[in-house]
């Protein structure tokens, strides 16, 4: 497709909101019900209203100026401002999910009973070299990168099916942060320092109770704290992290998509550039504690059952050409 054709007036533009926009929309009332039913348990229940009407504005807005210069490369602008709006829901989750009683003492307890240790707290150990740490912290970096990488091939390469990869990678984060919002796990890198390593590195795994109503302290990423990738994870975990999200871990669940995804396009070279950092991801996000084992395992038959489901779901519509 020539330049041009991303920036010419489309002759039967889209009239109403785009799939990925409704899902969000739907998101938003979901967890606008979530609130309605606990507001009094809420630590922040203000700025969070306030937040879901600056997506909604945000939203027609984009809706507001594609409708006034129909063209492709807005229609592009509109789903990569949803994707950029999930960096605030991922944290929103925190504000619903640690009003419920806190479950890492069941997950950490099956991940004793299946490994027979915590796997999160001894790879580091037993692996701690500085360029393997910096290896899997590149891949963990990678996880937005993907992302992007997928969505702008799609649409330049197999625009006919950029509607379908649109839907299929925004469903899937709403379907995993549903979860998130309903089952609160921390993970090992909230879990451990909050129980203690030492108690931790015997079996002990107790209920915390409500500690991560207040607590946010997190174990440092291991590895070689001057690597440029080790710093730019730390960086974003100060930035947007919070006790959340552990199970199924989203960074593997996301990441399977993008590879079905990849490899649904037959491009051997998309596949095979984007395989080494999905390998990394899938050991990283253990390596660096943000999640158990069986959080990874889990996001790797999600990830899977995402993708197919949604691939399915699609066909129920009529996506942009």
């Amino acid at each position: 497709m020539a330049i041009a054709e991303y920036f010419r007036r489309e002759k039967k533009p889209l009239r109403g909101l785009m799939a990925v926009e409704w899902v969000a929309a739907a998101y938003l009332l979901f967890t606008a019900v979530l609130m309605a039913l606990h507001w009094e348990q809420l630590v922040n229940p203000v700025s969070m209203t306030e937040g879901r009407i600056r997506i909604v504005i945000i939203t027609l807005a984009m809706w507001g100026v594609y409708r006034m210069v129909p063209c492709k490369l807005l229609l592009l602008a509109r789903i990569l401002v949803q994707l950029a709006m999930l960096s605030w829901w991922y944290p929103d989750t925190y504000e619903l999910n640690r009003i419920l009683p806190n479950l890492d003492h069941v997950f950490a307890g099956w991940e004793q009973a299946l490994f027979g240790c915590q796997p999160a707290l001894l790879f580091a150990q037993k692996v701690p070299w500085d360029w393997f740490a910096e290896l899997m912290c590149m891949g963990y970096a990678s996880y937005y990168p993907l992302i992007v990488v997928v969505a702008v091939y799609y649409f330049v390469a197999r625009h006919r099916e950029f509607g379908m990869a649109a839907f299929v990678i925004l469903a899937s984060f709403y379907a995993y942060y549903v979860v998130f919002d309903l089952v609160p796990v921390t993970g090992p890198q909230y879990y451990f320092p909050a129980v203690g390593i030492e108690k931790i590195a015997q079996g002990a795994l107790p209920d915390v109770g409500n500690w991560f109503l207040t607590h946010h302290d997190a174990m440092a990423v291991p590895g070689w704290t001057d690597g440029f990738f080790h710093q730019l994870v730390e960086e974003a975990h100060a930035a947007g992290e919070r006790p959340t999200a552990a199970f199924p871990s989203s960074h593997v669940g996301i990441t399977t998509v993008l590879m079905l995804l990849a490899h649904r396009t037959g491009s051997r070279p998309l596949v095979f550039t984007m395989l080494p950092f999905y390998v990394l991801m899938c050991f990283a996000t253990v390596y660096i504690r943000a999640h158990y084992a069986i959080d990874a395992l889990a996001g790797l038959a999600t990830g899977a059952a995402l993708y197919y489901g949604l691939c399915r779901v699609s066909q129920r519509f009529v996506w942009r050409k």
